[in-house]
């Protein structure tokens, strides 16, 4: 018993675990990891909740989040003013187009790049959305199938509206000719 002892002591003992230093030297501790990481979140969100404490009262300040708004609206309404010149002065929009051609290709890649980074984190959220929102209507579908079945059964003029399923008193109730007014009125007018 002395000598297990003594081997546990060795391991764990002082206050220390041996098998979870060395191991700690291979693999990250995952819960000393998480605190790390919950440190950086929480530095990052007091660094960008201090830029915003300062109140903002001055004109450059005003002007730059001015222009900060501006990207999205002005692609949009400019794309718009685009297909309106387009079709009011062709002339006109096939001259700037001619000169659009003309723009190297590495500029279109560097446009490219700056739209994407600027709209993409936009995008990204916007897709999760959908795809939220498409997995919301999905589950519908069955309950839509359902209500659209039933009522095509409600139809007057589908096949099988007027079945008799069998009945022989409706099956001779609908071969038998009756008199129609609204038909006899129409002739007589005729």
């Amino acid at each position: 018993m002395g000598m297990i002892d003594r081997l546990f002591g060795l391991l764990f003992g002082g206050g220390r675990n041996v098998v979870k230093d060395t191991v700690e030297v291979f693999r990250e501790n995952a819960e000393a990891g998480s605190a790390r990481a919950h440190d950086v979140q929480i530095q990052a969100m007091r660094e960008f909740g201090a830029e915003f404490a300062v109140p903002r009262q001055g004109v450059f300040d005003r002007v730059m989040d001015a222009i900060n708004r501006l990207p999205r609206p002005a692609l949009a309404l400019g794309t718009l003013g685009l297909f309106v010149s387009a079709m009011v002065e062709p002339l006109w929009f096939a001259e700037r187009m001619q000169g659009i051609a003309l723009v190297p290709e590495p500029l279109w890649w560097l446009l490219g790049v700056i739209v994407s980074f600027y709209f993409g984190a936009r995008h990204q959220v916007k897709a999760q959305q959908f795809q939220r929102e498409i997995v919301q209507t999905m589950a519908h579908v069955p309950q839509v199938m359902e209500n659209v079945s039933a009522l095509r059964k409600m139809r007057h003029d589908g096949i099988g509206a007027a079945a008799t399923d069998g009945d022989a008193t409706l099956t001779f109730a609908s071969l038998a000719q009756g008199d129609n007014a609204a038909l006899e009125e129409w002739r007589a007018a005729a």
